[in-house]
């Protein structure tokens, strides 16, 4: 490289070479000049010095980030990135120069770089490829064109960005997150009622057109948390925040609100409402109303008060499904705050809160659908006979349909029950289009709909559909590991490396979260990394499934044979599915069809993912194959 001010240097990894080799082909092809040598030995006088000489000379720096500079504590890489972060110190603010760029699943939440790539926004391209649109963005900025300033986070998705580092698209919609709302009421029992107010906003604004809504589980997790505003922002991807306040007593209360703008922590509008809780619902409405038109106004140019009229009857159009009674209204968040605990005793607990809610107000449709998810939770978790369970789900949000044909919770769980329960694809598939339709920001219809493309083999829309509701739900574990199967089922063994360990990071104790990682690492030939990491699984059954294949795999006959007897001993009536997929890993295909056909009278979910399973291939030569995909609906 010359001495030109119009160069970039390319900083990587060595096992990312060949990803940053198409990011330089890219820029060279539009006459951009690149410092990148993959042949030349680092480390040595001379060339520490080149480098040091062309990172001061440069005029952008594109660090490549992936899962094996997450992998690598130690690396020349870090040193170049250091010396680049040390040079911004003496550049004006918003001097476009970092532009971090990810070539796989890595994002924010786990990244192991300097804080101050964290200040720009990161460009996701896949493997290094499709960069034309980038190299495009990078020649702009080197012949002067203007950067807008740097923004506070990252782009928590994986697609593919045509924006570079200081770019934020023109037209990014306006984002919001609602955290949960403090508890002020003398009682901690109060709890259920600050925390379903903000829930019902939150879901209320994510069925507005226009607006992305981070979602429940993301913004929840700060929950009594002292976390800085600019924090959350940067870790949920939004703009701004909704945050409050609830104080009860008797039949008063006092909801505070406050709209902040996370970039520099301004009250974009604050309200406190003292009324009876009979005017609960009037509070919701005034307070989501004001949000949409106050985030239209600041962020979209919109005359403020303009568009009252469209807004009132956006928001009357999501609340679309809540009761008429106020006490039926309290059960109910008393209901799904008890759901939310996911445990036998407290899911029962929240069916008889339900029940009382609708004998109180039969025509609440969404208490019905909210019936409904909790007898397919039962039924999905052994708490209730499986037959039984999913009859009473049916029929509840059946009940809730006819009551609101267009509730959007309601289309969910009817395509979950089909997917989960009926396996009814095409059924499925139009539930959840209808859904999405109703509710295009909503994560957990995104996230299952691309658990239906997974499970019919339609990998590369699910890998999409994974990344998009990671981009409303970024602190999701099963969005993770739904991600990192899909590209670990594609063959992309390092990007599902990177989902897997974002999983265990946010969720440790996660079941089967290990397992999974443990036969990425395998795929990429690290054998005994992978057999640590499927022993730390907090599941026996995911030890020995995840053991047997990597011993397997490492010829270790005895080993695996002890796995899987021992899988088959404890767990044959829970993990069918699994002890097929350790035959079919040691090509026993007679046996592999046998536990197939094992773990679909069992009725065994893992059925729904074996058309893309990779330690099924062993079976696909076999005719037995094609029949057993289409008796699961599976081919025609």
């Amino acid at each position: 490289m010359t001495n030109t001010p119009k160069a970039v240097f390319l900083s990587y990894a060595s096992q990312d070479a060949e990803a940053a080799r198409h990011i330089c082909d890219a820029l060279r092809d539009i006459g951009v000049e690149v410092w990148f040598d993959q042949s030349a030995l680092r480390g040595g006088d001379a060339w520490d010095a080149s480098i040091r000489r062309q990172i001061k000379e440069c005029a952008l720096f594109v660090p490549v980030i992936s899962a094996n500079t997450q992998a690598r504590e130690e690396g020349y890489f870090r040193r170049e990135w250091n010396l680049a972060v040390n040079r911004t110190l003496d550049m004006a603010d918003g001097k476009a120069f970092l532009v971090p760029v990810v070539i796989d699943a890595t994002i924010d939440v786990n990244a192991r770089v300097p804080e101050k790539f964290r200040d720009v926004q990161w460009t996701h391209l896949p493997g290094g490829r499709s960069s034309a649109t980038f190299a495009e963005h990078v020649r702009r900025l080197l012949v002067g064109g203007a950067a807008p300033p740097p923004v506070a986070s990252p782009r928590a998705t994986f697609s593919p960005s045509p924006a570079v580092a200081a770019a934020v698209p023109e037209h990014e919609p306006p984002s919001i997150a609602v955290l949960p709302f403090v508890n002020r009421s003398n009682s901690e029992e109060d709890e259920y009622f600050s925390d379903g107010l903000a829930d019902e906003l939150l879901n209320v604004l994510a069925k507005i057109r226009g607006l992305r809504v981070a979602a429940r589980t993301s913004s929840f997790q700060f929950k009594g948390k002292n976390d800085d505003i600019a924090v959350i922002g940067r870790k949920l991807n939004v703009t701004t925040v909704l945050e409050g306040s609830v104080r009860k007593a008797g039949n008063r209360m006092r909801v505070s609100v406050q709209l902040v703008k996370v970039a520099d922590g301004y009250h974009l509008w604050s309200e406190t409402y003292d009324r009876s809780f009979d005017d609960i619902f009037a509070v919701q409405d005034d307070i989501a109303q004001s949000v949409v038109k106050e985030l239209r106004a600041t962020l979209m140019g919109e005359p403020a008060g303009g568009a009252s009229r469209t807004v009132t009857a956006q928001v009357a159009a999501a609340a679309k499904g809540r009761a008429t009674d106020p006490e039926a209204h309290r059960l109910f968040l008393q209901a799904r705050y008890l759901a939310q605990r996911n445990n036998r005793e407290d899911v029962t607990k929240a069916i008889g809160y339900l029940k009382q809610a609708l004998e109180l107000d039969p025509e609440f449709a969404l208490a019905w659908c909210e019936l409904g998810t909790q007898f397919a939770t039962e039924a999905g978790a052994g708490w209730a006979p499986f037959g039984e369970g999913y009859v009473r789900a049916r029929e509840a949000v059946t009940q809730a349909l006819a009551l609101q044909p267009d509730l959007a919770e309601g289309h969910a769980q009817k395509g979950w029950i089909q997917l989960s329960a009926d396996w009814d694809w095409r059924g499925a598939a139009a539930s959840y289009r209808r859904a999405l339709e109703l509710a295009p920001g909503n994560a957990l219809v995104v996230n299952v709909s691309g658990t239906l493309a997974m499970n019919e083999g339609r990998l590369d829309e699910a890998i999409r559909l994974f990344r998009s509701a990671l981009e409303l739900d970024p602190l999701r574990t099963g969005i993770y590991l739904n991600l990192g199967s899909a590209l670990h089922a594609s063959g992309r063994s390092a990007e599902a490396e990177a989902a897997y360990r974002t999983a265990v990071e946010l969720s440790p104790q996660r079941t089967n979260a290990h397992a999974l990682l443990s036969l990425a690492l395998l795929a990429q030939g690290r054998g005994e990394e992978a057999l640590a990491e499927a022993m730390q699984d907090r599941e026996e059954w995911a030890r020995l499934y995840a053991s047997a294949i990597v011993h397997h795999a490492l010829d270790q006959r005895a080993e695996c044979d002890a796995a899987l007897e021992s899988l088959i001993a404890r767990y044959q009536d829970e993990a069918a599915y699994q002890i097929a997929q350790v035959y079919g890993a040691r090509d026993e295909v007679e046996l592999a069809f046998q536990w197939l056909e094992r773990a679909q009278a069992q009725r065994d979910p893992g059925l729904t993912e074996m058309k893309c399973e990779r330690l099924l291939r062993s079976l696909h030569a076999d005719p037995r194959w094609r029949a057993f995909l289409r008796k699961m609906g599976l081919a025609d």
